[in-house]
């Protein structure tokens, strides 16, 4: 089960350091993250806090620091879970508005959000909660498994970054 839980942390902290490296990697990526919270709020426009976007990626930040250790890696893959939550419920909230906003998950996109977001964002939310399940499982895991729960962690979370272009692959147009 340790390699469980070692899958889920280095899927998970991978994912999150994208969305972090996304929105901070230039200011017009930022700006365009920034941008998009608004769709994403239950709350009229004016009324979104304006540090919520700088709140946003410093609880991202925080979950990939969580997740680096084992000790901390509880606490990181709760955060991981509650805001992977709190995005699903503004992707619900944008939908069921009409917004055509677009999914700023991993830095600027044209991608409207949709469906494949909250799909993916519950899978995560799997991921974090099957994660947690295990972290306290057992002994150390042994080198040559510890190499492929993080390579298996690595692919999964390469799936959940490119949910929109494997979503466009695959879809006829």
């Amino acid at each position: 089960m340790e390699y469980v839980a070692l899958a889920a942390r280095c899927t998970l902290g991978i994912v999150f350091l994208v969305a972090v490296a996304g929105k901070v990697r230039g200011r017009a990526a930022f700006e365009a993250f920034r941008r998009s919270v608004p769709a994403l709020v239950p709350l009229p426009r004016g009324r979104v806090p304006a540090a919520l976007p700088a709140t946003v990626v410093a609880l991202e930040a925080a979950t990939v620091l969580l997740l680096t250790t084992e000790f901390t890696a509880p606490a990181g893959l709760a955060l991981a879970g509650a805001v992977l939550l709190a995005f699903s419920l503004g992707i619900r909230h944008a939908l069921r508005a009409g917004s055509r906003a677009s999914c700023n998950c991993f830095g600027a996109s044209s991608a409207p959000l949709g469906r494949r977001h909250l799909v993916r964002n519950l899978a995560l939310i799997a991921v974090a909660c099957t994660g947690l399940a295990t972290s306290y499982a057992g002994p150390q895991p042994q080198l040559a498994g510890a190499v492929l729960a993080i390579a298996a962690g690595g692919l999964i979370a390469l799936f959940a970054v490119f949910t929109d272009d494997l979503a466009d692959l695959f879809t006829a147009k």
